[in-house]
């Protein structure tokens, strides 16, 4: 089979990229440990392997970490918008990985990069959203018998697989990663909180402090959302459909209502919910001039862009960079964000190195479990070995410095015993 040589936006860019990526590993010393021992035993060795990331330069050391335990890997844009064309550039160039990616690629360009990455005949995939998993089940089923197993990073692509499980359509087993504790407790709360906030101060250089910001969604993305925003002084109100995440957020402190009240309130609304249509048209005709809107969830179909640019009488791009400006009918302005995709890898850098390291960490131990069970797992969405998450998160303390406690032979007894009561 001829080596794909990738597809990046400019190979001169490699130098930066290549600088900003080894800035990134740093801070992420439990995948540097990770790719040390990778280096010596070659685990992954001759695995063909197809990545569907965001491009970027934490992306890029869990893409080295994988070619040092052995695997023949490709990687494509899982967002149009997040790819930061350095890195990918480095990635081709000084890394000798193929990359398939380009910042603001059009949808056709999209859609032929995760075929070139098909085209590698990956034995595993790993994904952010579930892409090379829908084109493998879809236009490309014939490539889906080479799969031995696929990785799932976010919540959205994990939604999607646990559905195509519960109707039997899925035809491979899957990894969530991102159900692991190593990623959601700390990557979608501590990361998604700081990240999306960072990407709309950097488009709007707003003033948090004062300021009402809708939060939609109180999953472990929003909860991080609504934390840093009202650390920052900002007035936080959530709005949920389920009613546990609802009772969580009223009792963690925050002003709780119904999208259709709270639409009228908010200087800023910002979508986590991993569904479709949050804000619609009539949310949009009570929205105040001059709100701004985006979406920190996985597609851009949480803010419904469709209905906003039919009911908008102009539509101005680029008033600000990442900003785009509809005016609706009545006069009054709408700011949408990085086209309704992801704000914090669109208009900033995405999670900062130091909380993917955990979640990336957690990545290349999945894919060597998942090559050392070739076989032997069944179809069905997984979860990530116990095993795996302890190591992770006694390695990360470490690195940070923290000591902890261990249970004395007499504590481990006692837990795993019944016979001593009160």
């Amino acid at each position: 089979m001829a080596k794909l040589k990738g597809d990046c936006t400019d190979l001169s860019l490699a130098a930066a990229g290549k600088k900003r990526i080894e800035w990134a590993d740093n801070d992420m010393p439990v995948l540097r440990l990770v790719r040390a021992r990778f280096t010596k035993e070659k685990p992954l060795k001759g695995l063909r392997m197809a990545c569907c990331l965001h491009v970027t330069a934490e992306t890029a050391n869990l893409m080295r970490t994988l070619q040092s335990g052995g695997a023949d890997a490709v990687l494509c844009a899982s967002n149009p918008l997040s790819t930061q064309d350095d890195v990918a550039a480095a990635l081709c160039k000084e890394y000798g990985i193929p990359t398939f990616a380009r910042k603001g690629e059009s949808t056709d360009v999209f859609y032929r990069h995760l075929n070139s990455a098909v085209d590698h005949k990956p034995q595993v995939t790993m994904d952010d959203g579930a892409d090379l998993v829908n084109v493998l089940h879809g236009a490309r089923r014939r490539d889906g018998a080479n799969i031995i197993a696929s990785m799932e990073e976010t919540t959205t692509g994990v939604i999607r697989l646990r559905a195509m499980e519960a109707a039997g359509a899925l035809r491979f087993p899957v990894i969530a990663v991102n159900d692991a504790l190593t990623k959601h407790l700390f990557d979608n709360r501590h990361g998604t909180g700081q990240s999306t906030l960072d990407g709309v101060i950097r488009a709007t250089d707003m003033l948090l402090a004062g300021a009402h910001v809708i939060v939609s969604g109180y999953g472990w993305c929003g909860r991080g959302v609504a934390s840093r925003a009202r650390g920052m002084g900002a007035l936080v109100t959530v709005t949920e459909s389920d009613p546990l995440k609802a009772l969580e957020a009223v009792m963690d402190g925050f002003d709780v209502r119904p999208m259709d009240e709270a639409a009228a309130m908010g200087h800023l609304f910002i979508t986590v919910t991993g569904n479709k249509h949050v804000l619609r048209a009539e949310h949009f005709r009570r929205m105040r001039d001059g709100a701004i809107i985006c979406n920190s969830g996985h597609f851009d179909v949480e803010i419904d862009i469709p209905a906003l640019r039919k009911m908008s009488k102009k539509v101005t791009r680029n008033v600000r960079n990442h900003v785009d400006q509809y005016v609706l009918g009545n006069g009054r302005r709408i700011f949408l964000l990085a086209e309704g995709r992801l704000v914090n890898l669109a208009a900033a850098e995405g999670h900062p190195a130091s909380v993917m390291d955990m979640s990336f960490a957690t990545q290349a131990l999945a894919t060597e479990y998942a090559r050392r069970q070739n076989g032997k797992l069944a179809v069905g969405v997984h979860k990530v070995p116990a095993s795996i998450e302890e190591w992770v998160a006694r390695l990360k303390l470490e690195s940070l410095g923290v000591k902890i406690d261990k249970l004395t032979p007499d504590q481990k007894k006692y837990l795993a015993s019944f016979e001593e009561g009160t």
